[in-house]
């Protein structure tokens, strides 16, 4: 892999990590479809820790009130809003680990293919914008408000994000949407839940990682992580102002247009 592939696949995945097109499935088309290399476990790595780091760093602010209400929840022992939040998501956390621990292996192997990848972009963006037609009202300040079972459902939802091209952040929306939050919270509660599922993602790559023989090019990772970053960065803030006045039908919309000229590839035999 050359330093234009590497700043390449940075930038998608940068870009596609928070929206609702699958950053899996647009990091495997160039590989299927251009007969790039496997970018490699130092990489994939690489780009988990830029975009965990600009998530963290723009949700700060949600990040800190969270500890503070789970601090303040031990110290008085009553629940608050910031505290049932990290409950919330510790519960819609869990399916993701079992499920991803236990077919990971098959998953890689039987999953990856441009039909599979075709027909989750399809079916899983026309069901985003069902959900999106009859979202509720419940905005990103009251994100307290979610109970355990929503909170399982919208985990259970994030476990299909294993099968490229559904798109980890567009299925946690499209149940969060289902379930009553607005816009808005959707999105914030998607992204908050990004953090632990990306963060172990990423701890799982670096165990992979270290017990690879294969050398690691560190001007490469430098280049992946920083330009990941940078593009999390732009499109978690574009984000959650522009589907909160548009909505998620432009997303939808583009997600049916790649399914269709995925399939016309697929057709033509040369996917």
């Amino acid at each position: 892999m050359d330093s234009l592939q590497a700043l390449v696949l940075a930038l998608i995945q940068g870009i596609t990590e928070f929206l609702p097109v699958s950053s899996s499935a647009h990091l495997i088309l160039p590989a299927q479809l251009l007969d790039w290399p496997d970018q490699g476990l130092a990489f994939d790595v690489a780009v988990h820790v830029g975009t965990l780091a600009a998530c963290l760093w723009l949700l700060r602010g949600d990040v800190a009130s969270l500890l503070s209400g789970v601090f303040q929840a031990l110290k008085e022992r009553s629940w608050n809003e910031g505290a049932r939040l990290a409950w919330a998501l510790s519960v819609a956390t869990l399916p993701v680990v079992v499920v991803g621990f236990t077919f990971k292996d098959w998953i890689e192997t039987e999953l990856r293919s441009v039909m599979v990848i075709a027909t989750a972009t399809l079916g899983f963006g026309i069901l985003l914008g069902l959900a999106d037609r009859r979202r509720g009202k419940v905005d990103a300040g009251s994100l307290g408000t979610l109970n355990g079972k929503q909170a399982l459902l919208i985990g259970a939802a994030q476990c299909l994000a294993l099968i490229p091209g559904t798109s980890r952040s567009g299925i946690t929306m499209t149940a969060a949407l289902a379930l009553g939050l607005g816009r808005e919270g959707s999105a914030r509660f998607s992204f908050l839940l990004s953090l632990p599922t990306i963060a172990g993602a990423g701890l799982l790559a670096s165990k992979d990682l270290l017990e690879s023989p294969d050398p690691v090019a560190w001007d490469l990772i430098a280049l992946g992580a920083g330009a990941s970053a940078l593009a999390a960065g732009v499109v978690i803030k574009a984000f959650l102002a522009f589907v909160a006045r548009v909505g998620m039908m432009p997303f939808v919309i583009y997600r049916v247009a790649l399914a269709g000229v995925l399939f016309a590839l697929i057709a033509a035999g040369l996917a």
